[in-house]
């Protein structure tokens, strides 16, 4: 089991330097580890030796040979160990199953209610988790740790829904200790906006270290990517775009005085109100997708002024955050370029040119299956990031030589 308590106390030297090292795939010789990390032979032997023997890393081919016999390649191998992803949203669940780079292996989905409890929604994942461990064939000692999406607000420290509008009995249920009970692995719980930030930005935009994903769909909330790193805030709650008040600008429909926040203003059921204000029937964010996508005039043109609404706070983003890409997802993004074109227009018009020289605003390429990747990639990132590789396995199963030249 991997405690993750002792992840904070990994040291930077240890054999979890090296395992960072080859974590971007990229084959190396035990002499350009020794070159890169600047440590011995002995020691860079001794950890690669660690990591083989944790199955964390292996042969991978022969490098040019300079003379003699070539050098041998090692390289990180991401099928090592995996990990359970849940992700659940107010009307579906998906579990899957990934390798240590995010790839998902199996996966299943259904339909569910949110609003039927955390207990009951928890036994159908832990079961279904169950069952794609067991068709996976991995021995129990594979899984690294399990994720967990939820659609509201998570004290991320403690993996605990805080007040979710949309789940009723699951404020502050300890949805760790319930899972951890059920696998014995560490447990990591984040709301699902997070997590689909997580997932867009390793699989559609590694190289994008300042990234804002936004998702408009029943509600609308943030997750903002900083310097490369996922961006929670003191409590867990950074990213609640849905409550800010929408600032009146030039091109509104609305009235000056109208001081709402914007996932009442904007969100797929607002949206939906406005249609049946004009007397066509629409209930949902299902509704409005369907009348866009069928050439509704009404529709389209409520959904490009959401996109302008959105667009209005996200200038105040950009201009204080300067991100390189803002990500548009959700339910509403899936109905075509309007809300796109929206947001497009008032960003690159309200904010400074600087901020906008290179900033691209697109659409998610992320499928149905983006929150397990998230959620999958939140515990990579928790467990391999942070960890020595000691972390991996009990301590008492390893020895070897310290960078002082003591045992561990």
């Amino acid at each position: 089991m991997v405690e993750l308590s002792r992840l904070g106390s990994a040291r930077a030297t240890g054999v979890g330097e090296i395992l960072q090292l080859l974590r971007d795939g990229t084959p190396r010789t035990r002499s350009e580890i020794m070159e890169i990390t600047g440590l011995s032979r002995s020691t860079v032997s001794a950890r690669v030796d660690t990591l083989v023997g944790l199955g964390l890393v292996g042969p991978a081919g022969e490098a040019a040979s300079s003379g003699g016999r070539p050098p041998a390649r090692i390289a990180f191998l991401p099928s090592s160990r995996i990990v359970l992803a849940i992700d659940l949203g107010a009307t579906h669940g998906t579990v899957g199953v990934t390798n240590l780079a995010g790839t998902l292996l199996d996966h299943t989905t259904a339909q569910l209610d949110i609003a039927a409890g955390p207990e009951a929604v928890l036994d159908w994942a832990t079961e279904t988790g169950r069952e794609l461990l067991r068709a996976s064939g991995r021995p129990a000692g594979d899984l690294i740790g399990v994720g967990v999406g939820v659609p509201g607000p998570v004290e991320h420290s403690t993996g605990r829904p805080v007040n979710p509008p949309i789940m009723p009995g699951w404020d502050r249920f300890d949805i760790p200790a319930r899972l951890g009970r059920a696998f014995d692995v560490p447990v990591l719980v984040d709301n699902d906006v997070n997590i689909l930030a997580l997932g867009e930005h390793a699989t559609a935009w590694p190289d994008a270290d300042d990234l804002v994903f936004v998702k408009v769909s029943t509600g609308i909330g943030a997750g903002v990517v900083a310097g490369g790193t996922l961006q929670r805030g003191a409590q867990g709650s950074a990213g609640d775009l849905g409550h800010v008040h929408v600032p009146w600008h030039p091109g509104s429909t609305r009235p000056a005085d109208d001081d709402r926040d914007l996932e009442s203003i904007a969100s797929g059921p607002a949206i939906a109100a406005l249609l049946r204000d004009r007397g066509v029937d629409a209930h949902a964010s299902a509704d409005v997708v369907a009348l866009v996508r069928h050439g509704n005039r009404e529709a389209l043109d409520l959904v490009r002024e959401a996109g302008r609404e959105i667009g209005a706070v996200l200038a105040s983003i950009v201009n204080l955050l300067n991100p390189s890409v803002i990500v548009v997802g959700g339910s509403i993004s899936r109905a075509g370029e309007q809300l796109i074109a929206g947001v497009r227009e008032t960003v690159y018009r309200r904010s400074i040119p600087l901020a906008t020289q290179h900033l691209s605003i697109v659409q998610s390429r992320s499928d149905e299956t983006a929150g397990v990747t998230g959620a999958a990639i939140m515990v990579i990132q928790a467990v391999l990031d942070t960890a020595d590789a000691w972390d991996l396995v009990p301590s008492s199963t390893i020895t070897t030589t310290s960078p002082t030249g003591g045992q561990r």
